[in-house]
C-alpha cells in the first residue's frame, strides 16, 4: 500500500501525460549537451570557444528570466511553455542542419545557443508554476521526486547514447534527436486539460509585478540565502566543471565516450537518489539538502587529481544522488511556502540568482585553466563548496525550517496561502 501511495500521483491524467513529454524532452536535452560540447571541440574549437558557446546559452536565459517569470504568472503557463519549446526545437533543428552541411562559424553557434537560452528563460518559470497544478498539494513531494527521477533517468541513457552516436555518426544526428524530443513535449502540452486561465490578474505593470515577486522572494531568509549559495556554486564549482570536464575527458580519458559515461553515471546517481527519497518527508528539509550537497564537489575533486575513470564515475554517482535529493526537497519546500499566484516570479528570482554569474564562470573557466591548470581551477571550486555549505548549515533560518504536515490527498485549492499580498508581510504562518 505504501508503494502504491508513492506512485498514486500517476492516477491524474494530466500529470501522467506531462510526465511522458517531460522525460522525452529531457532525454533529448541530455544528449544535446554532450553533442554541443564535442561539436565545438571537433570543429577545431578551443576550451575558450567552448566556454563562449556555453556562456552564450546562459546569458539570454539570465537576461530574460525575470520577464519569463512575470509571463508565467500573467499568462496561461501552458501557452508560455508551448512557445518556449517551439523556440528550442527551431534553434536545435537549425543547428543540426547547419552542422550536416559543413563547418559552422563560431558566431552562428553563439547565436543559436542564445536562442536555446531564450527558450529556457520562457519555459522554466512556467514549468515551476505548472507542476503544482498537476498534482494534489499533499502529493507534491512525490510529484517532484518522480519528475526528478525522470530527468535522472534521461541523464543516465542520454549522455551515454550521445557519446556513442557522436563517435559513430555526428553531433548533428544527436541534435536532430533533441529537436524531435521537443516536438513530442509540445504534443504532450497540447494534450493537457488544465485550462488556460492566467494565474494572476495581469492588470499591474511588469515592473509592479516584478516588485511584488521580489517581496515574496526576499521575505524568506532561507530562500534568498540558499539562492545566494547557488549563485556562487555555479560560478566557482559547476561552470568550471561543465567546461573543463569535457576537456579532461578528451585529454585524459579517451574522448566523448568517457564524458558521456561520467555524465550518465551522474544521472544514474540521481535516479538512485530519487528512488531512495520517494515517500520520505524529512521534517527539516533544508538541513538534509545542505548536508548532502557537500557531495556536489566530488566529481571536480576526482578530475582535479586525475583519478582513474572508475573513481571519477563513483564521484559523479555520489553527486548525482545528492542532486536528486536536493532538487526534490528544495522545490517542494518552495511550493509549500510560496503563494501560488507568485510562484513563477519567485522561481524566476531563484533561477536568476542561481545563474546570474554563471556565464562569467563559463567564460573564464577555459582561459583560467589555460593560464594555470585544469586541476587548480577545479580544486578551488572544491574548497569553496566545503566552506559555503558549512556557513549555510549554521544559519538558524535553514536549521529551523520545518516541512508542513499535509494530507497527501489535499488539493492545491486547499492551500491556505492564497495571495502574495496576504503572505509577504506575515512570515509567522511558515
Amino acid at each position: 500500500m505504501e508503494s502504491q501511495g508513492r506512485f498514486s500521483v500517476f492516477r491524474d491524467r494530466n500529470f501522467s501525460v506531462f510526465f511522458v513529454g517531460y522525460v522525452t524532452s529531457n532525454i533529448g536535452t541530455s544528449m544535446a549537451s554532450v553533442a554541443l560540447a564535442f561539436a565545438v571541440l571537433h570543429n577545431g574549437g578551443s576550451p575558450t570557444d567552448l566556454s563562449l558557446v556555453l556562456a552564450a546559452r546562459i546569458v539570454p536565459m539570465v537576461v530574460f528570466l525575470l520577464g519569463g517569470g512575470v509571463l508565467g504568472d500573467r499568462l496561461p503557463r501552458r501557452q508560455v511553455m508551448l512557445v518556449a519549446d517551439s523556440v528550442r526545437a527551431l534553434s536545435q533543428g537549425t543547428l543540426a542542419l547547419l552542422l550536416l552541411a559543413g563547418p559552422v562559424p563560431l558566431w552562428t553557434l553563439l547565436a543559436l545557443a542564445a536562442c536555446g537560452g531564450l527558450g529556457e528563460a520562457l519555459f522554466r518559470p512556467s514549468f515551476d508554476g505548472l507542476v503544482p497544478q498537476l498534482a494534489p498539494k499533499g502529493r507534491l513531494p512525490e510529484a517532484n521526486a518522480l519528475l526528478g527521477m525522470a530527468q535522472s533517468a534521461a541523464n543516465v541513457g542520454g549522455p551515454a547514447l550521445a557519446g556513442v552516436l557522436v563517435a559513430v555518426t555526428s553531433a548533428a544526428t544527436v541534435l536532430l534527436v533533441d529537436t524531435l524530443s521537443y516536438l513530442i513535449s509540445i504534443g504532450a502540452l497540447l494534450m493537457l486539460r488544465v485550462g488556460d486561465r492566467a494565474p494572476g490578474s495581469g492588470q499591474s505593470s511588469m515592473v509592479a509585478e516584478l516588485r511584488a515577486g521580489w517581496r515574496a522572494f526576499s521575505t524568506h531568509t532561507w530562500l534568498w540565502t540558499v539562492t545566494l549559495q547557488f549563485t556562487m556554486f555555479n560560478l566557482v564549482v559547476w561552470a568550471p566543471y561543465l567546461v573543463l570536464g569535457p576537456v579532461s575527458a578528451d585529454r585524459d580519458y579517451g574522448g566523448p565516450e568517457a564524458w558521456g559515461l561520467i555524465v550518465g553515471t551522474f544521472g544514474g546517481g540521481a535516479l538512485i537518489g530519487g528512488l531512495l527519497l520517494l515517500g520520505r518527508r524529512p521534517s527539516r528539509p533544508l538541513v538534509v539538502t545542505t548536508l548532502i550537497t557537500f557531495l556536489w564537489a566530488a566529481p571536480s575533486a576526482a578530475l582535479a587529481v586525475r583519478a582513474p575513470l572508475w573513481a571519477v564515475c563513483v564521484a559523479a554517482l555520489a553527486a548525482g544522488m545528492s542532486s536528486a535529493v536536493f532538487n526534490s526537497l528544495w522545490m517542494t519546500t518552495i511550493q509549500q511556502h510560496v503563494p501560488a499566484d507568485s510562484l513563477s516570479r519567485v522561481m524566476s528570482y531563484v533561477t536568476f540568482g542561481a545563474y546570474s554569474v554563471g556565464p562569467i564562470g563559463l567564460a573564464l573557466a577555459g582561459p583560467l585553466a589555460e593560464s594555470t591548470s585544469i586541476g587548480l581551477v577545479l580544486a578551488i571550486g572544491v574548497g569553496w563548496q566545503i566552506f559555503a555549505n558549512s556557513v549555510v548549515l549554521m544559519l538558524p533560518a535553514v536549521r529551523t525550517l520545518h516541512a508542513p504536515d499535509l494530507d497527501p490527498d489535499k488539493s492545491v485549492a486547499a492551500n491556505p496561502i492564497e495571495s502574495t499580498e496576504a503572505t509577504t508581510s506575515d512570515t509567522a504562518k511558515y
